[in-house]
């Protein structure tokens, strides 16, 4: 092994806060043997994928050398870490590390796609190790905003790597285990390669506030608020659900769990025995026996996504529950950006309703990060004392900023963003390869890549309009009548208020009666002149050039 090489590759994660799954390696140049640490999701959005369920990280490089893989390993339960297992493990094949509730959680979405149990191995916490081919991988526990969070300790005869995960930095975080500086400063003791860290908050100059502080504040809020009060927040921050319900319990309000993904959350933190003192529940059907101001709604849908209560109750009613006037709506979360939109207009429904919309901005305190603000990176770099920081988890200007501070308290730092393949041996990591990246997308039941013009198409269908021009040419090769036309999202008359399709059946035959026989033969050329035409005579009318799909039918 004296030519082996220590690699890290991010294929997700790095350069965008979202998608996680890194690569890391040991062994000869382009044979080493390989371990994942997460294989995560990201959300769509109607601007840049309408249509589209999930987006995936494109696994192609890694799927290639599936025979390489040794294991995956996933640092904790939230989408963007574990909710690409079901849909790319047959492709990898490699068996799944996670420690009880991330496990819980992996063996549902395995499950749910036909893999069984077994797939997924429950690990406990360090200084319990998995043997991985060349590499030995701990999980140490870490505070984040979901419990059993954990950082990776990665050993190889390269040396060692520390994986952070996501983190923060809370010696109170109610559900999961309190950061241990003593632990993690022991890590670091006998040298660390490179420290790969979690970089989302690193402009945040304030120290990070402890999640002990919410429930006080949510405790207040409840005992003035009038009628009846729903909350949102992230489902998989068991932590903050547990906090508003204990909080809604001694307000003297019963809790009702409205979502598929809240409830799911609940059972599998109490199935694995993390949260043992989350108060009983109300089912839907009994929330109008008790009185409005002795209810509290604990729902889905934090960041304004369509299908979840949050939205249904916003548009009305959800489960036979329906919120009005005197009723308050609070927000236990931050906006993911990219989501501001959604969320607005869920506010902007409740206003309709005369229901109060209340969050951080109104002046309370009502939510706290799970990434750790700059006090902490710089706390988690001196406590581990790397050779080389690494910054992942956040977007270019993040791991780019992150860089800058490691340099600036005497440790190299190296952007690496997704496909950036990074050599580590030695003394002074350097770029060796550059990995093609993209995304897959999960479009319906079916995956898409990022490339295939399945989006785009919509896109330009959905930006355009849309118009089909059907062509029947008789057995002689003449047209049989004329072409006629059917248009969708495009409006129905153009200048002078002509009906849009008689115009464009007008132009289309008149190209058709000067024609010539060649053209009329030749299906190819024929729909590239029908295309031209219709593009060209919309545009005219209505400023558009449509998508253009044409039916030409030939009788024997």
């Amino acid at each position: 092994m004296s030519k082996a090489r220590l690699m890290y590759l991010p294929l997700g994660g790095a350069g965008e806060i979202g998608m996680n799954c890194y690569v890391y390696g040991y062994g000869p140049a382009d044979a080493e043997r390989l371990i994942v640490v997460d294989l995560g999701v990201t959300f769509p959005d109607m601007d840049g994928t309408p249509g589209v369920d999930l987006i995936l990280p494109d696994i192609s490089w890694l799927a290639a050398r599936k025979s390489q893989i040794e294991a995956i390993f996933i640092t904790h339960g939230h989408e963007d870490h574990v909710g690409a297992v079901g849909h790319l493990y047959e492709r990898l094949g490699a068996p799944i590390y996670a420690r009880a509730f991330t496990a819980n959680l992996a063996r549902r979405k395995m499950s749910e796609h036909g893999f069984s149990d077994k797939t997924v191995k429950t690990v406990g916490k360090w200084p319990e190790t998995v043997k991985a081919g060349p590499f030995e991988v701990g999980f140490v526990p870490i505070s984040h905003s979901i419990p059993e969070s954990s950082g990776l300790v990665i050993d190889s005869k390269g040396g060692r790597i520390i994986h952070t995960g996501d983190f923060k930095i809370d010696v109170e975080p109610g559900i999961g285990e309190p950061f241990d500086h003593d632990l993690w400063a022991s890590l670091g003791k006998d040298g660390v390669k490179a420290l790969v860290c979690d970089s989302t908050n690193v402009f945040s100059r304030e120290e990070g506030r402890s999640e002990s502080t919410v429930g006080p504040e949510i405790e207040k809020f409840l005992i003035n608020a009038k009628g009846m009060v729903a909350a949102t927040t992230f489902a998989s921050n068991v932590s903050r659900v547990r906090t508003i319900a204990l909080a809604a319990e001694r307000a003297g309000r019963s809790v009702c769990l409205l979502g598929r993904s809240m409830r799911r959350m609940v059972e599998a933190a109490t199935e694995v025995g993390i949260l043992n003192d989350f108060p009983n529940v109300i089912p839907p059907e009994d929330v109008g026996n008790f009185p409005r101001e002795n209810v509290l709604l604990l729902v889905t849908g934090s960041q304004g996504e369509r299908r979840a209560a949050s939205a249904q109750l916003a548009n009305g009613k959800y489960m036979g529950i329906t919120m009005k006037e005197g009723d308050t709506f609070l927000f236990s979360s931050k906006t993911i950006p990219g989501n501001e939109k959604g969320v607005i207009h869920v506010m902007n429904q409740f206003s309709e309703l005369g229901v109060d919309v209340v969050d951080d901005s109104s002046g309370g305190l009502y939510h706290v990060s799970g990434h750790a603000n700059r006090p902490d990176l710089d706390t988690m770099r001196d406590l581990i004392k790397p050779q080389t920081l690494i910054p992942m988890h956040g977007e270019h200007r993040h791991l780019r900023e992150h860089v800058k501070i490691g340099e600036a308290a005497g440790v190299q730092g190296v952007l690496a963003v997704n496909g950036m393949m990074i050599d580590l041996s030695g003394n002074k990591p350097k770029v060796v390869e550059h990995i093609e990246t993209g995304r897959m997308y999960l479009d319906g039941s079916v995956k898409v890549g990022q490339f295939d013009g399945v989006v785009r198409d919509r896109i330009r269908m959905a930006l355009n309009g849309h118009v089909i021009v059907t062509l029947i040419i008789d057995e002689n090769g003449d047209p049989m009548g004329d072409p006629w036309c059917e248009i969708m999202g495009l409006p129905k008359q153009g200048r002078n208020n002509a009906p849009l399709a008689d115009v464009l059946e007008e132009d289309l035959s008149q190209f058709l009666a000067r024609a010539n026989d060649r053209t009329l033969a030749d299906d190819d050329k024929l729909e590239k002149e029908l295309r031209t035409i219709t593009r060209k005579t919309a545009h005219g009318e209505i400023g558009k050039k449509p998508e253009v799909t044409v039916v030409i039918s030939r009788l024997a």
